[in-house]
């Protein structure tokens, strides 16, 4: 059978095969701790699941403008003066279903075949065949120093006559480290500079510890809305524990959420109506939801890194952000696809393989479950690792 040179190129997200992977040994009785997730075990916003019920009960689930219907769009424009202190008009918003979805429509919007898109090492698994599937090149670029931290040198040293994007995700999934706001600052500057877009992932950006908030990288622009080279990709899924609503979001400028709307209208036309609404309920609704999970997560966080640190041979980097730590097993094993496999058989705990984040050595272990399987997961760590 003849399949495409795309189809044959990419490969299988390691987060999705990881959730299969714990849901066959769940199915076989076996006990085993999902440290992998990247699914908050918080249920959605009570405001949500109102919203979307008054929707069901009318019967009138209908098609959906491709760009999102109205109320939706102006409740994004809220949010983002509220979080970004940006006023945008409903023509630079378009709701799509998901962030990744989202991210994708961008990348369909301004890459062509051969030009090339630079982010940081680590990275979410996804973008480099994101940008595989629009035949364009991803540049993954490691930090010299220090892998949470890159750099404006490091990734201008990367740029080339075909660069036609940046992407950064801050906070950033697998690290869960924050972005510094010099290097935000420089890399808006850059890219304004040299007319490369800046897609910014800010999908974690509720969910940051220790008293800090998120960079806004519109601090740093001179542009306005439809001028700006910025698409800034958010949505409900994490902050607000709505994973499974998949609404998503992007800000752009017109001439970009345009064209990002043509392109989704044969994709997938408008989102679902009913998610649609859900979505309205929870950005217009009480926000003491996401402030109560972003203290459970800081908890988790401080519970997971502190029991990992003790493990002889573990470095952990406290994350200031997400749900998700990403500690270096290097001096113990080399390899973070045999090691997580290791950890599957011998502790029925699973965890991702660094590689997958383009980066060897690391696991990536979440904190988004509860205390007991966090407990729990880290003592069987520890105890398999003191027999490999």
């Amino acid at each position: 059978m003849s399949l495409s040179k795309i189809a044959q190129a990419i490969g299988t997200s390691a987060t999705i095969k990881l959730n299969e992977t714990a849901n066959a040994l769940r199915s076989q009785g076996e006990p085993v701790i999902h440290l992998g997730g990247g699914e908050p075990k918080s249920k959605a916003p009570v405001e949500a699941i109102r919203a979307a019920t008054e929707k069901l009960n009318t019967g009138e689930i209908r098609y959906t403008p491709t760009a999102g219907i109205k109320p939706l769009r102006e409740a994004v424009i809220r949010y983002t003066s509220e979080h970004y202190h940006r006023e945008v008009a409903p023509g630079n918003v378009l709701v799509s279903s998901g962030a990744k979805q989202a991210i994708m429509m961008a990348l369909q919007a301004i890459l062509d075949p051969g030009d090339e898109l630079i982010f940081p090492i680590p990275y979410w698994v996804s973008y480099p065949e994101m940008v595989r599937l629009v035949g364009a090149k991803p540049v993954a670029v490691l930090p010299e120093q220090d892998p949470s931290q890159p750099t404006l040198a490091e990734l201008r040293a990367a740029v080339t006559p075909s660069t036609k994007a940046i992407m950064l995700n801050s906070p950033n999934n697998p690290s869960g480290a924050v972005y510094s706001p010099e290097f935000i600052a420089d890399v808006v500057d850059f890219c304004e500079s040299k007319k490369i877009y800046l897609i910014m992932d800010d999908i974690y950006h509720r969910l940051v510890f220790d008293g800090k908030s998120i960079t806004n990288c519109y601090e740093y622009t001179s542009k306005g809305n439809d001028d700006s080279r910025i698409i800034m990709i958010n949505g409900v899924s994490k902050s607000y524990a709505m994973t499974g609503f998949r609404i998503g979001w992007a800000i752009a400028s017109k001439e970009v959420t345009s064209a990002m709307s043509r392109i989704q209208s044969h994709f997938s036309s408008g989102s679902s109506e009913l998610t649609q609404w859900a979505a309205v309920g929870a950005l217009n609704g009480s926000q003491a939801g996401v402030e109560e999970l972003r203290k459970t997560l800081e908890e988790n966080r401080n519970l997971l890194v502190d029991r990992l640190a003790a493990i002889e041979g573990v470095k952990v980097t406290r994350p200031g952000g997400t749900f998700y730590c990403f500690p270096d097993f290097s001096s113990i094993e080399k390899d973070s696809a045999k090691l997580a496999e290791y950890l599957i058989k011998k502790a029925l705990v699973v965890t991702v393989p660094g590689i997958e984040f383009g980066l060897e050595s690391h696991l990536r272990i979440s904190f988004c479950g509860s205390e007991k399987d966090i407990l729990e997961g880290s003592d069987r760590i520890r105890e398999a690792l003191a027999s490999y």
